[in-house]
């Protein structure tokens, strides 16, 4: 199966895209870590992008569309593959299908916003150590406190409410409109995301027919 996975940020795209990926047994494609990973190998593209990331810039269209072109032209995409994180735009997607990119169906796991918001800004992370947490759904034994290193918990910028606000704006203006680009091309379903993991993924396979 070749899939996409759409959704705000916050949505559980990457635990769902790794859950589907074990088990279909196709990789998962996240343009950050392709990315990473051309930089870390010296690619010609890998320099490309480091020129732009560099700078405080995001990578071009062009750029990350020649970069996940390559990707997918890897043995282990042979069976499909999940994008998580492109297109973003509709330009990308009408370049992916430029590419001859077939495409089986598109995911959107859809989450009520203000549920987003606390989501995300709950989230902690150890100045120390790097482990997560979540004042909600994971807290550590003593509040602020790391359970591994004794560290301190502490908020990530880009997980402050404010900012996460505006995450939601950029998905709402930029990336929501694929919905209606994939749905006219019949290729999208849906799932709603659930309090429990194992219950969204109960919805994300019947949605994708997957038994």
């Amino acid at each position: 199966m070749r899939l996409i996975i759409l959704g705000a940020p916050g949505a559980g795209k990457g635990t769902q895209a790794e859950v589907l990926s074990k088990k279909l047994d196709i990789p998962t494609i996240s343009t950050g870590e392709i990315i990473r990973n051309a930089i870390r190998q010296g690619t010609d593209l890998g320099k490309e992008a480091k020129q732009y990331i560099d700078r405080g810039l995001l990578v071009p269209d062009d750029v990350v569309i020649e970069i996940v072109k390559d990707r997918l032209t890897q043995d282990d995409c042979k069976n499909g593959f999940i994008l998580d994180g492109f297109p973003r735009t509709v330009p990308q997607a009408d370049a992916l299908t430029k590419m001859g990119v077939t495409i089986d169906k598109v995911l959107s796991i859809e989450v009520a916003e203000e549920k987003i918001v606390e989501r995300i800004s709950g989230r902690r992370q150890c100045s120390k150590c790097g482990a997560t947490y979540h004042i909600v759904y994971k807290p550590s034994k003593e509040e602020n406190i790391c359970d591994l290193c004794g560290g301190e918990l502490i908020m990530r910028q880009d997980d402050a409410p404010e900012t996460v606000k505006n995450r939601l704006k950029v998905y709402h203006e930029q990336t929501e409109p694929l919905k209606d680009y994939y749905q006219s091309k019949g290729l999208l379903v849906v799932a709603y995301g659930q309090e429990e993991v194992a219950d969204t993924t109960k919805e994300v396979l019947k949605a994708l027919g997957v038994v």
